[in-house]
């Protein structure tokens, strides 16, 4: 590397998991490299460490190319069995005092707070104190699982150390950010929380220091499209133009995969319009058998990121109707951004969390796990006149162009030390 080398670090589930911060840092890895950096690694975790995790994964043979430039790296695990849940973690954390070590300025990001950030900090506390040259800039971003998975189970349980070691974490950082408002003011809330239990000032540090980025998705993946490939994808599939309610998002109790197929049950559109249910998740056992004998139900679980744009272009209409739970909130919904950049039939969604920063006015929104309700707008969607559908599609693209990775990367690191501003 130049002596004006720059290196930029994501800690991160990455690919193959099913997550939309595994394709958000896909597309601020691939910006970097048009930002003046020429190192790019995306630091995650091992193959089967993420198969025995029990975490929804894509075909691993299906998976888009990063390009030359970016490095994906799984550090292996560090002791033995002895070392039941921290030899992951440990190799993580090494191997980045590694790459903080190398000469170069460096800038680290992580994704989730537990364990990323953990392992970001430690690494820098470890080149800190041992006292080696390191120039290192790191930017944590929070998630709404941080809390509603983290913190909040602390909080309920009485775990109030666990709570304040994670927010000590992440404003150990340089730059803190949130995926959306709707995820900033919930930290704040729980830090406050937490603050009325410890006699901490955590909500004050949060409101005051955590910067709203959104989550950057490639544009470019989702505009453009080749109605021939959309055909040919639909027909190996069997299915038609516009002839199907697309659900394709992480099949989990929260993603309201069961409301959906009761609403099309109940829909004019069942007898007209099939229902696609793509990809997989710790709920889509029991979503099968709730439309166990339903021959108008298709699940996929083998969609690949090129097929992804081609099934949401075609579909008639895309529906993800999003609830609340305990263990979940969206946060923001990549998959519905995604939806808009594609073209095709409507968003149907609900007010759920982050989403409407996603979505804006641009889709059809009805109450969480409002199952009548639902039925009425696959209704709207589908009877939708080419026109009005042609208006939506144009309008809602405009407004998910905000959102393209190239935005949100200059968005995220402008001002960081030794980052250089894009060129115009």
């Amino acid at each position: 590397m130049t002596e004006q080398s720059r290196r930029l670090i994501i800690v991160v589930r990455a690919d193959p998991v099913i997550c939309g911060h595994a394709t958000e840092a896909r597309g601020l890895a691939e910006v970097a490299l048009t930002r003046g950096f020429d190192d790019v690694r995306i630091v995650t975790w091992p193959i089967e460490a993420l198969q025995a995790a029990g975490l929804p994964l894509k075909p691993l043979d299906e998976l888009l190319p990063y390009s030359a430039g970016i490095t994906v790296e799984r550090p292996g695990p560090v002791g033995d069995y002895r070392v039941p849940d921290g030899r992951h973690l440990l190799g993580l954390t090494g191997r980045l005092v590694e790459l903080f070590t190398g000469g170069v300025p460096v800038v680290c990001m992580s994704m989730y707070l537990s364990p990323h950030a953990n392992a970001v900090v430690d690494a820098l506390r470890t080149v800190r104190a041992a006292g080696m040259d390191a120039d290192v800039t790191t930017i944590a971003e929070a998630v709404g699982s941080d809390i509603t998975n983290v913190v909040r189970g602390c909080l309920a349980r009485g775990e109030l150390g666990a709570a304040a070691a994670l927010f000590t974490t992440y404003l150990a950082n340089d730059r803190c950010v949130a995926v959306s408002q709707y995820t900033k003011d919930l930290i704040v809330e729980e830090a406050a929380q937490v603050d009325r239990a410890c006699g901490t000032s955590f909500a004050a540090a949060v409101d005051a220091r955590v910067q709203v980025s959104y989550p950057a998705v490639d544009a470019g993946l989702y505009t453009g499209i080749d109605p021939a490939a959309v055909d040919a994808a639909l027909a190996a599939r069997g299915l038609e133009r516009d002839k199907y309610v697309l659900f394709l998002s992480r099949v989990a109790a929260a993603k309201g995969a069961d409301d959906l197929i009761a609403a099309h049950r109940d829909s004019l559109a069942y007898k007209t319009h099939r229902l696609v249910i793509a990809g997989t998740g710790p709920a889509l056992a029991e979503t099968k058998v709730f439309a166990e004998g339903d021959e108008r139900v298709l699940f996929l679980s083998d969609v690949s990121d090129d097929e992804k744009p081609l099934l949401m272009n075609g579909c008639a209409a895309y529906a993800l109707p999003s609830k609340p739970r305990p263990e979940f909130v969206e946060t923001f919904g990549i998959a519905l951004v995604e939806k808009m950049l594609a073209g095709g039939g409507p968003v149907i969604t609900t007010r759920t969390g982050g989403i409407p920063e996603a979505v804006g006015e641009h889709a059809i929104e009805v109450a969480p796990a409002d199952r009548a309700a639902l039925a009425d707008a696959i209704d709207l969607a589908v009877s939708m006149d080419p026109a009005e559908r042609a208006d939506r599609a144009a309008r809602a693209r405009a407004y998910a162009m905000r959102f393209d990775r190239a935005a949100v990367f200059d968005n995220l690191f402008a001002g960081l030390a030794d980052v250089p501003a894009p060129v115009a």
